[in-house]
């Protein structure tokens, strides 16, 4: 099986590669191991040990150059990262870096993506974190590797180092003399522990990093090249189907399978314990036999849903531990005008156009699964847990899937797969998941509410500052069995990691609570509720669309309340000189001006944030216009400016920053998982809609604030926020009147107009 890149070197031929420059893995199992289990966010950038805290980004934790970088006779490179491309264009993006510090040109290069057995481990591809901490290594190692290979081309020649340059490919002396990396490769020239000081080139002798580049892996997509893991076809594939329970709650009590092992087609049933799963030779026959199996099989339910349409007063009822993420001076000074305001968010799906899919094969007492998962160790841990052994007869390679964001149904399909294939060794099983399936069983986003409550002077000027918000934890990745949903099934069943609150400057619920905003007296409280009546885990952003949508919205109601121009207000409070010109030039690109009287049922709406306060910064304004008869909104153009510090693609910045408004703008519009006191019912298109092509505006402007010099800020989830929060302040302004539950459905909005 191999995978499918016209760009990207396959890995055997990198394996068998010979006269290179042998950057092996010898030390990788030092570093590489030792996951913990999850409990914040922030785990997923710290989960393996630091081997070098003093190194720049995943070089803490993956500090050997042979686990980077190779380079061979032929003077083509090939790049590894532990980073996964889940449609943000980071192949493209680490690839420029390479090319720039390694003075190679980009044609010359190929990516090598997690693989247990190859890449480093960077843990989970989470947070806007892949230019940030391994776009920081690769860059260290390849500045570090190109001195090395100039340092080796002035050795042979008898000249100082400094008397020779890199260029194309190649060391070039001043008197004209050239040599190719392909040249210089040995098999000892780079090797052991990178450098703290890497001679990093200067912005300006760019020629690679800071301008638009295609992303490679596009191509194969709209030509209809194989590029998901649902495109895997291998010789000798069967194909698997699970019947799942009919309920979260459900155990399966007998189940008839004489009738299905009969079915033309069916190769085995397996089951153990509630766990129920079919193999066959064709995908139609898994599939008949699925649905005739699920017929035959009795499962004891039990009624222990909330009452969806109550969740909000449900979630405030629950037990709570408090975290306490940011506090300063003294609230409740008197004299002040008050203000409050509470928002909830309803369980919301990522929603993945394509269901889950995985391919896994048992062969010579290793199990080798291609997932989309977003951390290849953590799921090879996890699986080598469920199946009893040990953490090396387990490989997990990852390849795209189609639709991701966050821990969906990704790692339980590879668990899945992983399963059947002990039922069939040496057949490598394809399993896939119905669109049912993937509604009612991926991980949901909590259920939230927030709470605002502030206190202005007679300027309107914020005083006083309290943030309350109630969610569940936002992250339940696998960081063993108990995480992947049919080892909680199994006979002996794994039980998954019992969440805790932490307040971490990553943040998990309470991520984006602390608005940047200068305000003299300030409580932000995280109440943190343990029990999770549906399986939760991580959705882009966790918790930050939320809170940064409740603090915008507050903010707007605010401005309004104290006469003052959105945009000003905000500006009035932000002493932040990055964040102030981003909100500036967001207004000037819209050409946002003081007290426009936008045309009617039309709003201006505007919002900002900056991601985990530590990340990018981004701005949005937006017009929107409403049917006030139907309640159908439809934006009509927005602006965004951003900073995320150095750029590498300027174009792939812009990419992430649309898609992620018109994410957030399906959020905040439509979205929201609904389930019955037993069951989870929004399991298709119809009763789980989404936002369709022809809602889309008819323009997102992205201008990058370029920062020269500047290190890289994650920008991959920074327009979340910002986006749906500008779009709920300008439906308000155009109805008049404010929403404060998600979804903004028309539904509720033409009862807020009194329609």
């Amino acid at each position: 099986m191999t995978r499918h890149d016209p760009h990207a070197l396959t890995r055997r031929s990198v394996l068998l590669g010979t006269g290179s420059l042998v950057l092996a893995f010898s030390m990788r199992g030092a570093f590489a191991q030792g996951t913990t289990s999850p409990g914040s966010e922030t785990q997923n950038f710290q989960e393996v040990e630091e081997a070098a805290p003093d190194l720049p980004g995943s070089l803490k934790t993956n500090p050997n150059l042979e686990s980077w970088l190779r380079i061979d006779a032929d003077g083509r490179a090939t790049v590894f990262t532990g980073k996964a491309e889940l449609g943000q264009g980071i192949r493209t993006a680490l690839l420029q870096i390479a090319a720039e510090e390694l003075e190679m040109p980009f044609e010359s290069l190929a990516l090598v993506g997690p693989d247990t057995s190859e890449s480093p481990n960077e843990g989970f591809t989470a947070g806007s974190h892949s230019v940030q901490d391994s776009g920081r290594a690769i860059r260290h190692v390849s500045a570090q590797v190109r001195e090395i290979l100039k340092g080796e081309a002035a050795r042979r020649w008898g000249v100082a180092p400094d008397a020779v340059r890199a260029e194309a490919g190649a060391v070039i002396a001043a008197d004209g003399r050239r040599v190719s990396y392909g040249e210089l490769v040995s098999g000892d020239l780079v090797r052991g522990r990178a450098g703290p000081d890497a001679v990093l080139k200067p912005t300006v002798e760019f020629r690679e990093m800071g301008r638009p580049r295609a992303r490679i892996d596009i191509p194969g997509k709209v030509t209809g090249a194989p590029a998901y893991v649902q495109d895997m076809r291998p010789d000798g594939m069967v194909h698997g189907r699970v019947v799942r329970p009919p309920s979260p709650r459900a155990r399966l009590v007998s189940v008839d399978s004489a009738p299905v092992e009969a079915m033309p087609g069916v190769l085995k049933v397996v089951r153990n314990g509630s766990f129920l799963g079919v193999l066959a030779e064709r995908e139609w026959h898994a599939i008949k036999a699925m649905w005739t199996l699920s017929t035959l099989a009795r499962w004891e339910e039990r009624e222990d849903l909330p009452d969806a349409s109550q969740l909000p007063d449900y979630l405030l009822s629950r037990p709570v531990t408090d975290g306490q993420v940011a506090e300063e001076g003294q609230t409740g000074a008197p004299g002040l005008t008050p203000f409050e305001a509470r928002f909830t968010r309803p369980y919301q799906l990522h929603a993945s156009i394509g269901p889950s899919c995985a391919l896994a094969v048992l062969q010579d007492g290793v199990t080798t699964v291609w997932t989309h998962t977003q951390g290849v160790y953590p799921d090879q841990e996890a699986i080598s847990e469920m199946l009893g052994v040990g953490v090396e007869a387990v490989r997990c390679i990852h390849v795209e899937g189609s639709g991701c964001y966050g821990h969906n149904g990704a790692d339980d399909a590879a668990a899945d797969a992983a399963l059947l294939a002990q039922a069939l060794p040496g057949r490598p099983v394809r399993l896939q998941w119905m669109r049912e399936q993937e509604h009612a069983w991926e991980p949901f986003s909590p259920g939230m509410v927030t709470r605002v409550r502030a206190g202005t002077d007679a300027s309107g000027t914020i005083q006083d500052w309290t943030y309350e918000v109630w969610s569940n934890t936002h992250n339940s990745r696998p960081g063993g069995a108990g995480a992947l949903l049919p080892a909680q099934y199994l006979d002996r069943p794994f039980a998954p990691t019992i969440p805790t609150v932490r307040i971490t400057p990553e943040g998990n619920g309470d991520r984006n609570s602390n608005p940047l905003y200068a305000f003299p007296n300030r409580d932000v409280v995280w109440h943190f509720i343990e029990e999770m009546p549906l399986r939760v885990s991580a959705l882009r952003g966790l918790g930050a669309y939320m809170n940064v949508f409740s603090i915008e919205n507050a903010m707007d109601e605010l401005a309004l309340n104290a006469g003052a121009d959105p945009v000003e207000y905000r500006l009035r409070h932000m002493q932040d000189e990055r964040a102030r010109a981003v909100i500036e030039r967001t207004a000037a690109m819209f050409g946002w001006k003081a007290g426009e009287t936008p045309p009617a049922h039309h709003g201006y709406g505007f919002a900002f944030a900056r991601y985990k306060n530590l990340a990018a910064y981004c701005a949005v304004a937006m017009e929107v216009m409403v049917e006030p008869d139907t309640g159908r909104v439809r934006m009509v153009r927005a602006s965004t400016a951003v900073d995320a510090g150095e750029i590498v693609n300027p174009d792939g910045i812009a990419n992430q920053v649309q898609g992620g408004i018109v994410q957030s703008a399906s959020w905040t519009l439509y979205e929201a998982a609904t389930f019955d006191r037993t069951r989870v019912t929004s399991v298709d298109w119809s009763t789980y809609p989404i936002l369709r092509f022809d809602a889309l505006p008819a323009s997102i402007d992205v201008e990058v604030i370029p920062r020269p010099g500047d290190p890289f800020l994650g920008a991959g989830e920074c327009s979340q926020g910002p986006g749906g929060a500008a779009l709920a302040n300008g439906i308000a302004r155009a109805i008049g009147t404010r929403i404060h539950d998600l979804p903004l459905t028309r539904e509720r909005i033409r009862a807020a107009v009194g329609v």
